[in-house]
């Protein structure tokens, strides 16, 4: 099912992933990203932790985090959830073809979600 369309003009819209990287928006990115509904920018080094997700917090509007973590799932420590949760924000670790399918469904529906995202390799 195509929720393009769904998508309000101007949005970030997830339309492809694979082991080499995203196409967001029609915009290549061939390392791993963090999508906010208006933007996507670089997640330096996909850093799983308060330092490498601080941008998430700091956007004051995302309520979900959307981990894709490649192709395994990976717990997320308690300190980082805790620090998260301290900025407002949830966040629900799966692999990264599931976050990036979820991600644009919660957008369509208008949600006020992000996802950072690994390539799944």
């Amino acid at each position: 099912m195509d929720l393009t369309p769904l998508v309000p003009p101007g949005q970030q819209v997830i339309e492809r992933y694979g082991p080499l990287g995203f196409r967001i928006s029609g915009l290549i990115y061939r390392e791993p990203i963090i999508v906010f509904p208006d933007r996507t920018i670089v997640w330096p080094q996909g850093a799983v932790d308060e330092a490498g997700l601080a941008a998430v917090v700091a956007d004051g509007t995302v309520e979900l985090l959307l981990l894709g973590l490649g192709r395994r799932i990976v717990p997320v420590s308690a300190a980082l959830r805790l620090a998260l949760k301290r900025g407002g924000v949830a966040v629900e670790p799966m692999d990264t073809g599931a976050a990036c399918r979820t991600y644009n469904v919660l957008l369509a529906e208008g949600r006020r979600v992000s996802a950072a995202l690994l390539p799944p390799g």
